[in-house]
């Protein structure tokens, strides 16, 4: 590798190379328009990352042509700038998904020996959920979806980036290239980053007593009156040496019962905490404990795809303390059975007991919520779990399930390759679901599983390995 590594950014016409390229440079040096073919020369620029300053090679889109025309001319200066480069990002475009060009100039990519990293831009938007998933087929690795234009998640890509070259840089950069999402860390940089946990509940459960006692002052209003708390009050302290930022939020009631607007804004608002928040503790009242609103809030905090804890609070109050913890953990695993394993922990706020062991499960499930298994592992598990409890058939055939991987965390999402999606029946992704989540240990947090109809991807790079 040169002194001043070089990126080539590769792909078919139309697909926002150039848009990239400028976001990268922080330029506008590269012409952008929605008519192909625009770029036709390779284009030099600097990009920096944290100390590193890199060379980035815009290029023309790679597209069959007939010898000696434009078209060929502008190929062959694409390949020429892949093989001058230390590493290539090539750039597919999400909404449009996968095309035979795509495919075919991926094949290109591959063969030349140089490091990859798979860009699915134009990743704005639920159209482009089609795309992304796509992208795997392509056998170039995990996609990092960006969308160029409004400059979102190119602190995921600047970190690829960095590995890939080998780079090391304590601190994704974001701001400055106009990525409007919050910087991802290293590991050591995560632990001190505030963790987002909201506190919500009914009324008068003891939630802002709660946050006083975590902070260890009178930060809060509190009092026999239900409703004390109006909005969502956020702040930020330490939790023996660990940044928190904690969300105290008003009451949440059912809708019958939420006439006052200054009440239907406060629901509003602790939803918006429940959406910003990473950790959500459901605070009930252990004398009151798990009535209908407060199972409400919890499965509402699932599909927002929150990690969820159950906080017991003035378990000072209760006399057989064994059995009324059983009895709420068996309504917590009925009631919520999309989420098992859910940590139920008993609190006095008051009396400042459980705190400890509140935080521990905060934390705990922070991590699983966090968690990300290697796609070599995942398809370990695949055939074991398939084994024990094979697919159903669908119109005379079986359906085939081939390859899993794992595009995101927060919370843990999975994809799997299947022959015939529209044929598998929920109970059966519950089934693996639940087994994935048994094998790898991952109680208490939501899991999406998604099915996408589509070949193994190392098949077919497997296949295509002895040709290139």
């Amino acid at each position: 590798m040169s002194s001043t590594p070089t990126i080539a950014i590769v792909g078919r016409p139309n697909v926002g190379k150039s848009t990239l390229f400028n976001r990268l440079t922080q330029t506008r040096d590269a012409l952008v328009s929605d008519i192909p073919g625009l770029t036709r020369d390779r284009r030099d620029g600097v990009f920096e990352v944290g100390e590193h300053t890199l060379r980035l090679t815009d290029t023309a889109g790679l597209e069959d042509a007939s010898k000696g025309s434009i078209a060929d001319r502008m190929r062959q200066q694409s390949m020429a700038a892949i093989e001058a480069a230390d590493l290539v990002l090539f750039v597919i475009d999400a909404r449009a998904g996968i095309t035979p060009d795509d495919e075919a100039f991926a094949r290109i990519a591959r063969s030349s020996g140089k490091p990859v990293v798979l860009v699915a831009n134009k990743s704005e938007g639920r159209a482009a959920a089609g795309g992304f998933y796509e992208a795997f087929k392509l056998g170039l690795g995990d996609p990092v979806a960006v969308s160029a234009e409004h400059g979102e998640g190119l602190s995921d890509l600047i970190a690829d980036v960095a590995s890939a070259l080998g780079l090391k840089i304590t601190v994704r950069e974001k701001a400055r290239r106009g990525d409007d999402e919050e910087p991802a860390e290293d590991a050591a940089t995560a632990k001190r980053k505030p963790l987002r946990i909201a506190i919500v509940g009914r009324p008068n459960a003891g939630k802002s007593t709660l946050v006083n006692a975590l902070l260890g002052e009178d930060r809060m209003i509190t009092g026999p009156e239900p409703g004390l708390t109006r909005d969502a009050v956020s702040t930020a302290f330490d939790w023996k040496g660990r940044p928190i930022l904690l969300f105290d939020t008003a009451g949440l009631r059912r809708k019958a019962k939420i006439t006052e607007e200054a009440e239907k804004l406060s629901a509003s608002d602790a939803i918006r905490a429940i959406r910003f928040a990473e950790v959500v503790v459901i605070l009930v009242d252990a004398e009151h404990p798990l009535e209908h609103q407060d199972l409400t809030i919890a499965g509402h905090a699932a599909e927002e795809g929150r990690a969820v804890i159950i906080g017991v609070n003035k378990w000072d109050l209760i006399d057989n303390k064994q059995r009324h913890l059983k009895d709420i953990r068996d309504k917590v695993a009925n009631s919520l059975a999309q989420v098992p394993g859910i940590s139920v922990v008993p609190v006095s706020a008051l009396s400042e007991s459980g705190l400890d062991k509140l935080m521990q499960a905060v934390f705990s499930t922070a991590e699983i919520w966090n968690r990300r298994i290697s796609t070599p592992e995942l398809n370990r598990w695949l055939p074991s779990a398939l084994a024990r409890h094979a697919p159903p058939a669908s119109s005379g055939r079986r359906i085939k399930l081939r390859f899993i991987t794992q595009p995101s965390t927060r919370p843990p999402t999975f994809v799997a390759f299947c022959s015939k999606p529209e044929g598998l029946p929920k109970s059966y992704i519950k089934y693996l679901t639940n087994d994935l989540r048994d094998t790898f240990k991952m109680p208490g947090v939501p899991i999406r599983f998604n099915l996408r109809k589509s070949d193994n991807p190392f098949e077919k790079r497997r296949g295509r390995s002895g040709k290139s």
